[in-house]
């Protein structure tokens, strides 16, 4: 068995490879798909890798590469195994192997994302020492279940696209900083892939959601402190409920903390549907 670079392997090879890995997972996505979520995580295939057995592809560590909070990172966009490969600790020799390649890139930090639920992994990170940053909510509904009723505005709203770039201060209605793959460097690597649509009242934008049509993927949704509780965020989503491609709705990566997000989901008949952990290691 040989761990090396993905720089010359091709992208379908390591999407059956991907595919092969989780198979038993609940959710599949298919090559176009994947493509679109390697682009906007920053997948660097150079320094990626991968465990080798001949030719095939038993188990790999895909990583995205970009500047996140002011720092130059590494983000693990993807980690699988094979299903009779587990148990090796291929995921952690691959990690270690990798480590050399990503400091001479001069990348100091890697992060990570994983489900509370899976212990296994979080055992693991843990033992080569990743830290938990911050807990994430997740959210998943069925676009029937979503009560999208609401009451008269008083205030006329004028909701129209924008251009993020023409906004610094989008980042003051933030109650959290986004995780890795909705900040705004994401979403500027697919920009062609997103609706960006903004909350006016005259002149002055008050609230703002970004997301994807093709996989229902809401990826910041914020509103001015000030025009908070007056339907700015509850008319966002019923223009994203009528461009949302997917027969379901997702909002992915919330902190824990914020509980006006949980309160605001739970009044449209959305409740929680799991959490994630975020992790970082100074390598």
């Amino acid at each position: 068995m040989e761990i090396k670079s993905l720089g010359k392997i091709e992208l379908e090879t390591i999407f059956n490879a991907f595919s092969k890995a989780f198979a038993d997972y609940d959710i599949q996505i298919n090559f176009t798909a994947f493509r679109a979520m390697l682009k906007r995580r920053g997948f660097n295939p150079e320094l990626s890798f991968a465990a080798f057995e001949g030719d095939d592809i038993v188990a790999f560590t895909l990583n995205g590469i970009g500047n996140y909070n002011g720092k130059k990172m590494a983000y693990d966009t993807g980690t699988g195994t094979l299903k009779q490969y587990r148990g090796q600790g291929l995921a952690t020799k691959i990690f270690e192997y990798s480590i050399p390649f990503l400091k001479k890139e001069n990348i100091n930090h890697y992060l990570l994302e994983v489900l509370q639920h899976n212990t296994k992994a979080i055992s693991v990170y843990k033992n080569i020492n990743f830290s938990i940053t911050r807990e994430f909510n997740y959210f998943v509904w069925k676009n029937e279940e979503f009560k999208n009723e609401i009451e008269k505005v008083r205030t006329p709203f004028r909701i129209e696209s924008i251009d993020i770039e023409e906004y610094e201060m989008l980042s003051d209605f933030w109650d959290f900083y986004p995780s890795w793959q909705n900040s705004f460097e994401s979403i500027q690597r697919v920009r062609e892939d997103f609706v960006i649509l903004g909350v006016f009242i005259d002149k002055k934008l008050i609230g703002y959601c970004i997301f994807e049509p093709e996989s229902g993927d809401i990826t910041q949704i914020a509103v001015d402190k000030e025009h908070r509780r007056k339907g700015v965020a509850s008319q966002l989503l019923v223009e994203v409920s009528k461009q949302n491609k997917c027969s379901t709705t997702k909002i992915v990566n919330t902190d824990i903390n914020c509980n006006s997000i949980v309160d605001f989901l739970k009044a449209k008949n959305v409740e929680l549907t799991g959490k994630q952990f975020e992790m970082i290691k100074e390598i």
